[in-house]
């Protein structure tokens, strides 16, 4: 999350608004003062200061008793100090100042800088209904304690220039705060999205390299079970079935190795998973598909009119590949013995249709481990190809499974 490299030099409403630190905030819920808002308060308190001392010394020499040039320069030292509250009660500081300027002037400045923080850190309803009482000061002030070298009308129109001078400016302070909050919130959304946005990027590729794994090592792991389980339930069969196989168990690990080794590199590399050396399985290949499985001992019949396995787009074909790979894997580990039906069929504009049937298994068969994961992962790819998969079980016993993918003419 961007945070500010010198806290110190904003304004304490902007230093960190997003992440309070514990450390800034008083037993009152207030942020305390940066360094910025010291130095702030502290030209604010010179400059009415300043102020005050330059209308004191105007009012002592206009022969004014000196009980009230006394008055004056204790209320105008009272609002200077007052200043340093105006953080915690700008309206009522405000309001106090603007009536305390028609009675001395010396309290002027004070109100100035009390109005226009008000408008800084205050709505437009406050500040209007503040400074439309210290507009009727600065009409009133004149009259009350006028000045004999300035005509009345100078007097009254630079009282309300400046006032409205104060407002203004505050208001534009404030508006420029809000502007640099919002866009500090807005590149906050934006990093926050952005990061959202990246760990469903790394969901996905760990769910699609995860049906990888299942669709491939399943299939090849279910070979080589099948072929241990008969050398160890025939450990007397002939020597030329013997050494076949084991020639299909090495045959099954190195593939298994191979594959392996492919996602480990997607892992490694992201994004280069589609370069690797050997090529990814497509229509064309469900014949040797069948093939090993029949050599594993399984009973499939493929049906295929599809003539021209070339023509098929190579996402279709490789997901058709993939249902059946997954629909041979789950018969030979649920329905052993089972006779298993692959039908491919479609053609362009009609999409193409993949059926994968089995019967009840001959024998009982036990607890065979699973999750499901892999017909969760096969609706996954036939959705995203554009199409659809439904499976369950058959009234017999059996298992089916049926997908249609599109094919444009």
């Amino acid at each position: 999350m961007t945070r500010t490299e010198y806290p110190w030099l904003l304004p304490s409403a902007m230093a960190d608004p997003q992440e309070p630190d514990p450390r800034g905030e008083t037993s009152t819920g207030r942020r305390r003062r940066t360094v910025r808002d010291w130095i702030v308060d502290t030209c604010a308190f010179v400059l009415a200061a300043l102020f005050g001392l330059i209308a004191a010394e105007a009012s002592d020499q206009y022969n004014t008793s000196e009980m009230v040039v006394l008055a004056d320069q204790l209320l105008g030292a009272a609002a200077c100090c007052a200043l340093w509250v105006r953080r915690r009660w700008p309206v009522g500081l405000a309001l106090v100042l603007t009536v305390a300027t028609v009675l001395t002037p010396v309290a002027g400045g004070a109100m100035l800088v009390a109005v226009f923080s008000l408008a800084v850190h205050r709505t437009f309803r406050p500040v209007a209904l503040v400074g439309l009482v210290a507009l009727v000061g600065s009409v009133v002030q004149p009259l009350v304690r006028p000045d004999p070298t300035v005509n009345y009308w100078v007097s009254m129109i630079a009282g309300v220039v400046l006032l409205l001078l104060a407002i203004g400016w505050g208001m534009l302070v404030r508006a420029r705060r809000q502007l640099v909050v919002a866009l500090r919130e807005r590149a906050l959304r934006a990093e926050t999205e952005a990061e959202l946005r990246a760990e469903q990027a790394q969901r996905l590729a760990r769910e699609a390299i995860a049906r990888e794994m299942h669709d491939v090592l399943a299939h090849r792991l279910t070979l080589l079970s099948v072929h241990a389980g008969a050398l160890e339930f025939r450990p007397d069969a002939p020597p030329a079935e013997v050494a076949r196989a084991a020639g299909v168990i090495r045959d099954s690990a190195h593939d298994a190795l191979q594959d392996l080794r492919e996602i480990i590199g997607v892992l490694r590399a992201p994004g280069e998973g589609d370069q690797g050396d050997r090529p990814q399985p497509t229509l064309a290949t469900l014949d040797a598909l069948v093939a090993e499985s029949r050599e594993a001992g399984m009973k499939v019949t493929l049906d295929n009119r599809i003539a021209d396995t070339t023509a098929v787009p190579a996402i279709v074909g490789r997901t058709v590949y993939r249902i059946a790979q997954e629909g041979l894997t789950n018969a030979r580990k649920h329905a052993p013995g089972a006779e298993v039906t692959v039908a491919v069929g479609g053609g362009p504009g009609d999409g193409v249709t993949v059926a994968v049937d089995n019967p009840a298994p001959v024998d009982d068969v036990g607890s065979v481990p699973g999750s499901g994961q892999g017909l969760i992962g096969l609706t996954e790819r036939a959705s995203l190809a554009g199409g659809s998969l439904e499976h369950g079980a058959t009234g017999d016993g059996g298992f089916h499974v049926r997908a249609w993918l599109p094919w444009a003419a």
